[in-house]
């Protein structure tokens, strides 16, 4: 089962690339990745507790063979993938445009997630992030707009840089371990010594880093113009659901080279990004990149819940991995209606979206809710354990990225209300069915995930929390209190701010990019050599 997680959606991208103007093969794959998503499901179930499926592809046995392993973690990743890979094949089912290169990029892509998830190589993880990036850097090329050329070339070079420093980090660890099976260098690295650990482990971390954009200063404010000008899909999947191969990553290196992973380190870092995400997002007109900055606000808030050390607010950080997968694909499918039928993606010039369209309005503001992390929606519950184990002052750190994050939502939630202005209107008065039905169904989730965070927490971790009532009241009310000065602030400082606009347009060249992943990596050897002495 697990040779036909990774292959068959590779089956179907060659179909849909061919037939994708056939119906009924389009029917055909819409069935398949359903029959995905239940498959990861059963993989779900049987990897509870500490069971773990290994297959040999090819059948070499033992290190030196192609192996897939599938964990609870892992396996929770691949449903994740599986479901949201389903939604986006109904939503985007009936267009025609550039869809065959679209689809077939997509489909490829969602089987070197699946594949990155379940590989215990090395090499075949640094061979499926290059395969990842290729199929981005398509999906935001293939058009050859002149803008997205130069976007898409800055993007790939990037990653060529990012990709090296991941390339001699597993070449040292091949060197200390005899090995690249995570599970023999992970034994191999358990008893050395930290002065052999430390220069591998911060060329595989950087390399990470800047994939999962921990380093926002410089890799990430270009980087999210990519996703503006791309087609709807394309932008959920790349902010929603992209982004999630590298926090496993993230937490599959971490547990791997556990003698010396440095959280501290990293749980300043997960400040940093959150507190810049929420302000750069703060800064924006766009609805496309309000949500493009969110990605990094909420990645440093996983990075906090993972890094803090606590068992709540790990299970919190991954919960809220899975949250974000759900809010932010949402919130694009969303927006991606209202731009269709506004024809402009400028937060002050939309408004009357409940009118206009109210059953994707509903599923938009459930998705602003989550994100939020209002009371009863799927954010409260994971925000509520990533708190759990903070002390008072990673606390207010916490409540001051989620006040950012409710101040541009509070901007973003302007759309919904007033009079539909008839100057920005499109050809896409009414969205259709299979593009609502969908982001409604995700809406759903954004609350569902709340009321019964708990038990979808068991089900997807195998971890049994509980929610004290008069500790979650009171965050309640901190975000009620939030929302009201949020609502002040908004009015008061941001709308109408030039500064501000101009500080959202900063854009960074190629060298000072470099310059950022080369002085990542130079403060993780300076964290260690602090630390040694």
């Amino acid at each position: 089962m697990l040779t036909f997680l990774v292959v068959l959606p590779v089956i179907i991208a060659a179909l849909l690339f061919v037939l994708s103007s056939n119906t009924s093969v389009r029917i055909f794959a819409v069935i398949v990745q359903a029959g995905l998503f239940i498959a990861s499901i059963y993989l779900v179930t049987i990897t509870r507790g500490d069971n773990v499926y290994i297959t040999y592809v090819g059948g070499y046995e033992g290190i030196l063979g192609i192996t897939l392993l599938a964990d609870s973690l892992s396996a929770d990743f691949v449903l994740i993938t599986t479901f949201i890979f389903l939604v986006i094949s109904i939503y985007s089912f009936k267009e025609k445009k550039d869809m065959p290169m679209v689809w077939f990029l997509l489909f490829i892509m969602e089987a070197s997630m699946i594949g990155l998830f379940l590989s215990n190589d090395l090499f075949n993880i640094f061979v499926l992030i290059e395969v990842s990036t290729v199929v981005t850097l398509l999906l935001v090329m293939y058009d050859r707009i002149k803008r997205k050329l130069y976007v898409g070339m800055l993007f790939l070079m990037a990653n060529i840089v990012a990709a090296q420093f991941y390339l001699f980090g597993m070449g040292y660890v091949y060197m200390i371990s005899g090995g690249l099976d995570i599970t023999l260098v992970t034994n191999e690295i358990a008893g050395l010594d930290s002065g052999q650990l430390m220069l591998p482990y911060a060329l595989i971390m950087t390399s990470v880093a800047f994939k999962c954009t921990l380093i926002p200063f410089f890799s990430w404010s270009p980087k999210v113009r990519i996703y503006p000008e791309a087609p709807t899909v394309v932008q959920a999947i790349l902010s929603g659901l992209q982004i999630k191969s590298a926090l496993y990553l993230f937490i599959q290196f971490q547990t791997m080279f556990d003698p010396i992973a440095a959280q501290d380190f990293f749980l300043v870092i997960g400040i940093i990004s959150g507190l810049f995400g929420a302000f750069m997002a703060i800064c924006q007109s766009d609805i496309r990149l309000i949500l493009a900055y969110h990605t990094i606000s909420q990645v440093g808030l996983i990075i906090i819940g993972v890094s803090v050390g606590g068992v709540y607010s790990y299970v919190g950080g991954l919960y809220h991995i899975f949250s974000h997968a759900v809010f932010k694909t949402t919130l694009f499918l969303g927006t991606g209606m209202i731009i269709h039928s506004y024809s402009t993606a400028d937060v002050y010039k939309i408004r009357g979206v409940m009118k206009r369209m109210p059953l994707a309005g509903v599923a938009t503001a459930a998705a602003v809710l989550g994100i939020m992390g209002a009371p009863a929606f799927i954010g409260s519950v994971s925000k509520y354990f990533i708190a759990y184990d903070m002390g008072p002052v990673l606390t207010f750190v916490a409540v001051v990225i989620s006040l950012g994050t409710i101040i541009s939502f509070v901007k973003f939630s302007s759309v919904f209300f007033g009079k539909p202005n008839d100057e920005h209107v499109g050809d896409m008065l009414v969205p259709e069915m299979n593009k609502t039905v969908p982001s409604l169904v995700l809406g759903l989730m954004c609350f569902a995930g709340g009321i019964f965070g708990t038990q979808a927490i068991y089900f997807l971790f195998g971890q049994s929390v509980s929610v004290i009532m008069s500790s979650y009241i009171q965050k309640s009310l901190i975000f009620v209190g939030s929302l009201v000065v949020a609502y002040f602030v908004y009015n008061k400082v941001i709308k109408g701010n030039k500064l501000l606009k101009r500080i959202g347009g900063i854009n960074f060249s190629f060298k000072t990019i470099c310059l950022s992943i080369g002085g990542f990596f130079a403060s993780l050897l300076i964290y260690f050599a602090v630390i040694a002495s």
